[in-house]
């Protein structure tokens, strides 16, 4: 009997052991598939932020509480240019109104941005799925697409009063960790290389922080300044940092990045529900070929039969005046008109592509594509672009493995 009912009891315990873990790693896997938690103090900051994007117009001022900002006092109605004096008349009048002093920072004046929030849904729809791939080929949450929700309403010329430039509102001196930026060629205006760029820099901001809360408020702040901050609290939970983190710099705006992200990825995933019938920019997807030595525009142009406009349209990161391409720089072209661009690139160098690769089949060869691999494209990045399976190309290129390509060799594309 004792013998029996120590065997019952283990089993027991090895039952309730084995879904202790059950239970451990179920919280496990739902920690990662939320990277981006909503922290418990947040909502509030959350929920103004969505109405701040969703319902109030840009002229119209909402004078609320910086502390407890669902807290709003009152909306006027003042045009986008009203000069600042007239603003802070305004909250001097709310303040006297509400009984505080004229020194009081409990009442701050935000403009609402439904409109403009509005276009960077319809302009997010021209490159959304490029970026969210750039993302996933980086080992990070596709959700970080939508940062340039709050940046820069995803126009790719959108420059700040201090100097932030793109889509992903690079400063100079942190562009050029990434990126080109000179007269002739400012990558930070590129969709494609100033995504890449961001990529590197929010995963450098992850691996110093440990977390996506910290990682996206140290792209707004800066990392250096948010790592004091982690020195002065000791801790490393945004909450307690902007509880208590008294830096001079760390203000409304850093304390609430954060809180906006979360707000601009939850209204673009129900971006049907709080804008219905808004008209998107239809998808685009661009493909590269990389330029091994200066080109003239014109040249590559002519050859292509491609307008200006709408060259310098897929290449927004090169001068309008530009005279040439500079070695190095990846053109941009829609993927249709990708082989023909190629095709024209190596006409203006005077070096003209490989014969296709024979095949056992008897294909003719019309029936292959050349296609020049541009640094940084992977295998199953060129296979999505030419809607064949990465599997077809290893084995057509005689590929050892889907690693083994570099940037400048060709590669036998079928044509389907």
């Amino acid at each position: 009997m004792v013998i029996f009912l120590k065997r019952f009891f283990g089993s027991l315990f090895l039952v309730i052991l084995v879904f202790h873990f059950h239970l451990l790693g179920a919280k496990g896997a739902s920690a990662q598939e939320n990277p981006f938690p909503l922290l418990p103090g947040l909502e509030a900051s959350v929920e103004f932020w969505k109405i701040v994007f969703t319902r109030y117009s840009t002229s119209e001022l909402i004078f609320h509480d910086p502390l407890d900002p669902l807290k709003i006092y009152k909306i006027l109605e003042m045009r986008e240019d009203a000069p600042r004096r007239l603003i802070h008349e305004q909250r001097k009048k709310v303040l006297a109104e509400l009984g505080l002093d004229q020194d009081d920072t409990r009442v701050r004046a935000q403009r609402g941005v439904k409109e403009r929030f509005a276009v960077g849904l319809q302009r997010s729809r021209k490159y959304i799925s490029q970026i969210q791939q750039i993302f996933r080929e980086e080992g990070l949450p596709v959700e970080l697409a939508y940062l340039p929700l709050v940046e820069s309403a995803f126009n790719v010329h959108a420059r700040s009063r201090v100097g932030a430039l793109g889509m992903w509102q690079f400063m100079p001196a942190t562009g050029r960790r990434f990126l080109r930026i000179g007269p002739g060629l400012d990558e930070r205006k590129d969709p494609l290389d100033s995504t890449r760029a961001a990529a590197r820099l929010l995963k450098e901001n992850f691996r110093a922080f440990g977390n996506w809360p910290l990682a996206i408020t140290a792209y707004n702040h800066g990392r250096e300044g948010l790592q004091r901050g982690v020195s002065q609290v000791g801790s490393k939970d945004l909450m307690e940092i902007i509880q208590r983190y008294e830096g001079r710099a760390f203000g409304f705006a850093s304390k609430n990045f954060y809180a906006e992200f979360l707000a601009a990825v939850e209204v673009a995933k129900r971006s049907e529900e709080f804008f219905p019938a808004l008209e998107y920019h239809a998808p685009v997807r661009l493909g590269e070929v990389e330029v091994e030595r200066t080109i003239p525009v014109t040249d590559l142009l002519k050859r292509a039969d491609i307008l200006r406009d709408e060259f310098l349209e897929w290449n927004p990161g090169l001068n309008s005046k530009s005279r040439s391409i500079p070695a190095g720089y990846r053109i941009k072209v829609p993927e249709e008109k990708l082989e023909i661009v190629q095709a024209a690139y190596l006409r203006a160098i005077g070096k003209p592509g490989p014969e296709p690769k024979p095949t056992s089949f008897g294909e003719t060869a019309m029936s292959w594509i050349r296609h020049r691999v541009a640094r940084g494209q992977t295998l199953s990045h060129i296979a999505r672009i030419y809607r064949v399976s990465v599997g077809e190309l290893q084995r057509l290129n005689k590929l050892p493995d889907i690693h083994s390509i570099t940037a400048g060799e060709y590669l036998t594309i079928p044509r389907h």
